[in-house]
């Protein structure tokens, strides 16, 4: 990271960063953290959908080699995994963690502490995968963390169904939205995950992840610092819905948007019961919807 770069959440100082923290916590009184609106008391450990509590569960963290280049470098993104997850996509291929809750319980302070090890190891951000329902934990942990010399982007990796209200709280303190874009029909986003209203609630959050950081910024040696970066996954038989995204992000995002166009889908967890999500796509699918994307004029990663 050149000498020059202040990651956002200094900028902001830590006073702000300890009030967003306290304001993200009263919202677990009445959980909205994303669209589904639980409105479950979560400091009394009431559970909603995604089954998270007060307490953070960790699947695991580390340098990651697997992401965008972009965010890896040469020394890899930090990522945290973080358990559960506010979507209940039926062919989630780390089900393992998303629905059965695989992980150990983290404090604040030791989130705060994983996230400067990361750092110390040279990791060249820090990497929130799957955060949405632990905001007021991670802005807790990222005012411990700052205080304590934290200087790395934050990169916020979402399954992108979250609240207006939450990003509103992240405005100035993540540096990268890395949103995972699965659908842009409603019948298919309630059929495999269960949110109907998911296309509605992605395209919201997509204009505001935009407003806040704008289009994705690199320093010298090609490493993000700032910005937008959209994911999509293409599902077979199109249920991804590509060709309405690409033309959303390009007329009401950013004509020079970052996407990811994703070919690794395969069956996994209950996909196979239902069809055609029960194959892997096609040669011919992963390449339209790679020119679709092309055709729109956006930057497009494969």
């Amino acid at each position: 990271m050149g000498t020059g770069f202040v990651p956002a959440y200094r900028h902001l100082g830590l006073e702000d960063l300890r009030r967003r923290a306290g304001a993200a916590y009263r919202q677990l009184k009445a959980c909205g953290l994303c669209g589904r609106m639980c409105k479950v008391n979560r400091m009394l450990d009431e559970t909603g959908i995604c089954r998270a509590t007060r307490q953070v569960l960790i699947s695991g963290y580390g340098p990651h080699f697997g992401e965008e280049a972009p965010l890896v470098g040469d020394h890899g993104s930090g990522t945290i995994f973080m358990t559960y997850c506010n979507l209940k996509c039926i062919f989630c291929q780390n089900y393992d963690i998303s629905w059965e809750g695989t992980g150990d319980v983290v404090t604040v302070p030791r989130l705060a502490k994983i996230m400067l090890e990361l750092q110390r190891r040279g990791c060249h951000n820090v990497n929130f995968v799957s955060p949405t329902h632990y905001v007021p934990q991670i802005l807790a942990a990222v005012y411990l963390a700052a205080r304590d010399g934290l200087k790395v982007p934050l990169v916020y990796n979402t399954g992108g169904y979250d609240s207006l209200e939450t990003l509103g709280l992240l405005d100035g303190v993540v540096d990268i939205y890395m949103p995972d874009v699965k659908y842009m029909d409603a019948e298919v986003a309630k059929r495999l995950s269960g949110v109907a209203d998911y296309p509605v609630v992605v395209k919201a959050g997509l204009r505001e992840m935009q407003r806040q950081v704008g289009d994705l910024v690199t320093d010298r040696q090609g490493i993000a610092t700032r910005g937008l970066l959209v994911r999509h996954l293409v599902l077979p038989g199109g249920l991804a819905g590509t060709e309405k995204l690409v033309e959303f992000l390009a007329e009401e995002v950013s004509p020079d948007c970052f996407i990811n166009v994703m070919g690794q889908y395969y069956p996994a967890f209950r996909a196979r019961r239902f069809p055609p999500l029960d194959r892997r796509p096609t040669r011919e699918e992963l390449r339209a919807a790679v020119q679709l994307a092309r055709d729109r004029g956006l930057r497009v990663y494969t």
